[in-house]
């Protein structure tokens, strides 16, 4: 397919593709505002909660990357936006690197499709667009991670020629009727169970109730006990704590922030004192909760009652009340998400070198990727492998 590329004046770089597909690259974040915010707030778009503005913004911010960022928006022929793909700039070992925003804390880097006609595009048209932009913004390659195979029963075209991620995520559907969903989800002896745990947590330490975030001071404790917790955690575990992180920490005050936060905040509290018991955070859009973070008090006597189970069954009841149709618990294998998600979203990473240094770098990328997904798909290496981790760190 014939590409020509040329550079507009106000900075962007437009890519055509025989009149049919046109890929511009904008300069920073506030240009591509309106846009986005049109396109993420239509009924007809496709998307994850990672790709909204106000996440990925405040990911940006906090992180101190802004000035990094760029926004490739594709277009069709009549010139409507049909695909918009955030991404920062990155220099690796001398390479330019276009990646996806957010890094782990993003568990989908899919773009944000218009319509779900959209990701009918062509996989090729997609990525000789990209190509020919890449060359004239001096990138070597993109890499584009956690690519979903498929999002609410659609594919995703970035996804189509993947390396398979070295894990997946884990979801479920909301059905329209809470206790109903609660019913299906739980099994009747895991709710049973989780009402004597339930009871034994209140005879101990006294009455209870679930929050949501609903103010900045509330968001900003719930956060607080969270930090602490993992904290904690991870302390015991002999690893780094990466919610430690200032940067982090900044961004996902951000993202918790404003009337309607990219970040929603839940505890599970002791109703006299609000002590957190347990904490549950999760990047959200309208029709989706994402598991972004969860964590829970070490004390023995509420450990044992599992208060990050008790939460998350009040979790499932609340978004399905609240309209949400997606549910998911985001990427790593996990007991409570074993025993609850029905849906085993598979992730690619998508990487399309632009330059030959593009591809030597690719074809690294995809080895440590292959590898990587080698060890944790086997028991016996992983467990290795943390033995490994435990003593250098000992």
């Amino acid at each position: 397919m014939a590409v020509g590329v040329h550079a507009t004046g106000t900075g962007m770089i437009d890519a055509r593709t025989s009149g049919a597909l046109v890929a511009e690259i904008i300069p920073d974040l506030a240009s591509a505002e309106a846009l986005w915010r049109r396109l993420e707030t239509d009924p007809a778009s496709l998307q994850t909660p990672y790709q909204r503005f106000d996440w990925t913004s405040a990911y940006l911010r906090g992180t101190g990357h802004l000035d990094t960022a760029r926004v490739v928006v594709l277009r069709d022929a009549a010139g409507r936006a049909r695909i918009l793909l955030p991404l920062t700039l990155q220099r690796r070992h001398g390479v330019c690197v276009a990646q996806t925003i957010g890094d782990t804390h993003a568990n989908y880097h899919m773009p944000l499709f218009a319509t779900r006609d959209a990701a009918a595009i062509p996989h090729d048209a997609i990525v000789g667009a990209l190509i020919e932009a890449g060359r004239q913004a001096g990138i070597d390659v993109y890499a584009l991670r956690h690519q979903p195979r498929m999002w609410e029963a659609v594919a995703n075209p970035l996804a189509l020629w993947g390396e398979p991620e070295a894990s997946d995520a884990y979801g479920l559907m909301l059905g329209p009727d809470p206790d109903g969903t609660v019913r299906r989800v739980f099994s009747a002896d895991a709710r049973k169970k989780l009402r004597s745990k339930e009871k034994r947590l209140v005879e101990t330490k006294g009455a209870i109730v679930y929050r949501r975030a609903e103010t900045a001071e509330e968001a900003a404790r719930f956060l607080a006990a969270f930090y602490a917790q993992k904290s904690a955690r991870f302390a015991g575990m002999g690893i780094a704590d990466p919610y430690a992180d200032p940067s982090i920490q900044a961004f996902l005050a951000a993202a918790a922030s404003g009337a309607d936060p990219a970040l929603e905040m839940h505890a599970l509290c002791l109703a006299e004192s609000g002590r957190v018991l347990a904490t549950f955070g999760g990047a959200v859009n309208e029709r989706r909760f994402s598991g972004m973070m969860t964590a829970f008090d070490a004390d023995p006597e509420i450990a044992r009652c599992s208060p990050g189970d008790l939460l998350l069954q009040h979790l499932v009841r609340d978004q399905t009340a609240r309209g949400r149709q997606g549910f998911d618990l985001g990427v790593g294998e996990a007991r409570y998400k074993a025993s609850i998600c029905d849906e085993t979203i598979s992730l690619m990473e998508a990487l399309i070198p632009v330059t030959v240094v593009g591809k030597t770098y690719a074809a690294a990328r995809r080895s440590l990727t292959r590898t990587k997904r080698r060890i944790k798909r086997d028991p016996r290496l992983y467990a290795v492998v943390r033995r490994l981790r435990s003593l250098r760190r000992s």
